[in-house]
């Protein structure tokens, strides 16, 4: 008696042996469902198409430019633990301990006196832009 496989009984030689005949003999998927096959790449030079939801485009938000964004981002990454709110003093004490780069600490020092809410307060007391949301 001929057998595919030592593995498998004849019933799974067989059931095997028809899902991957289209494959085999089509050199196409072996997927009944189009919902299965996997989706083709985008040819050279060809750019895909991406659809995001409103107000999560790429990019730099609206009413700021690339710099206040990069400016921004570095602050909140010396004030990310920060508890707010928050004084000058206590600011400028984070920074410092946390040992941030000059430019951060010049920033922070910068502030006037008073207490702050959160890091938008800080962009905006520093003069970076203020992203302009679109409800």
């Amino acid at each position: 008696m001929e057998r595919g496989s030592d593995k498998h009984g004849p019933r799974l030689d067989s059931q095997q042996k028809h899902e991957t005949e289209g494959l085999v003999r089509g050199g196409g998927t072996t997927h009944a469902q189009e919902w299965k096959e996997p989706e083709s790449m985008p040819a050279v030079g060809e750019e895909s198409v991406r659809s995001y939801p409103p107000g999560h485009e790429p990019g730099v938000p609206e009413g700021m430019t690339q710099g206040d964004v990069d400016v921004r981002a570095d602050l909140a990454k010396w004030l990310s633990d920060t508890h707010w709110p928050k004084s000058k003093a206590d600011l400028l004490r984070q920074v410092e301990e946390s040992g941030a780069p000059d430019r951060v600490t010049g920033m922070v020092h910068s502030l006037p006196e008073r207490e702050y809410t959160n890091m938008a307060d800080v962009g905006e007391t520093l003069g970076l832009g203020v992203e302009k949301r679109r409800w």
